[in-house]
């Protein structure tokens, strides 16, 4: 009750100062100079610069990201010089596997590659059994002559150079219909990576695993369908012990996978690039066929 006999006082209201017309008008142009600068900073932020590497175009902040994850793996392994070797030389030795099991000794091989399609692996001590690939033709080399390379063998190949490193980075990441996604956080061979993947307009991809540490590539995946029961196929590539070879970063351990488990298994003693690699050890022709049935 004595509180409510005591009188309170009211806070007196608090005037803002009374701005003269003239500052008004003054403060408003001031304003309408300084807006079509913000919206253009606005706009240089919401359009990144084009990727020197990559043609693919997006707005979308997920494909950005892949873009960006890309650009750094590429930057890494050499920019510019590793986009543009033309041709490579390799030594190594060889080991194939059965059931993910081991089922050889390992044997020496020399490769002789060019960008885009020419390739030529030449195996055992005596460099007798040959294997060239041009274009869409393949072909085996022995003591017996030159015959047509087995349908499924170089079915097997042209599987494995159209989802190669550098037709992926170097013919799909050209075309501007290609998407690309970023898959999330992910763990490749027990490192921790970022996982992207790149689509083309004939709904074909591949998966890239990239160390977050190195940014180097740790593996890559590709899925395709039997053509004769229709089951779909997973296959893969594991890189490891990556060395300097004429300005690029290269893999001196290649791993093979298909469904899990280990199919082949490569290891280069000696890269070369940029050689000039001479077009004759691609040019060959058929002397006999073994597929071909008597008197046909």
């Amino acid at each position: 009750m004595i509180g409510a006999l005591i009188p309170t006082r009211r806070k007196p209201k608090m005037r803002l100062p009374q701005v003269p017309c003239e500052m008004r008008h003054l403060i408003l142009i001031a304003l309408l100079a300084i807006a079509p600068a913000l919206v253009q900073s606005s706009a240089q932020e919401a359009s990144p610069a084009p990727s020197p590497f990559i043609a693919v175009e997006s707005t979308d902040k997920n494909a950005l990201k892949a873009r960006a994850f890309l650009d750094q793996m590429i930057q890494t392994m050499g920019g510019k010089t590793y986009m543009s070797v033309q041709d490579m030389e390799q030594e190594g030795r060889a080991y194939s596997f059965l059931q993910g099991r081991p089922n050889s000794v390992g044997a020496p091989f020399w490769r002789f590659w060019k960008f885009p399609d020419k390739d030529r692996v030449e195996l055992t001590k005596q460099r007798d059994i040959v294997y060239i690939n041009v274009g869409d033709r393949g072909y085996e080399v022995t003591y017996k002559g030159t015959a047509p390379q087995e349908r499924e063998q170089l079915e097997d190949y042209l599987r494995r150079r159209e989802h190669s490193m550098e037709t992926v980075l170097r013919i799909w990441l050209q075309q501007k219909d290609t998407a690309l996604i970023y898959d999330g956080p992910a763990v490749a061979e027990q490192k921790p990576c970022d996982s992207v993947t790149i689509l083309d307009a004939k709904n074909d991809s591949v998966t890239i695993f990239i160390d977050r540490n190195t940014h180097l590539p740790v593996k890559k995946v590709w899925s395709w369908r039997d053509r004769l029961d229709n089951l779909k196929n997973e296959e893969g590539e594991i890189y490891d012990n990556f060395r300097s070879v004429g300005g690029v970063l290269l893999p001196h351990s290649i791993l093979r996978t298909r469904n899990g488990e280990i199919t082949n298994q490569r290891f280069l003693t000696v890269v070369r690039v940029n050689t000039g690699v001479a077009d004759s050890l691609f040019q060959t022709s058929v002397t006999y066929d073994p597929f071909k049935k008597p008197g046909k």
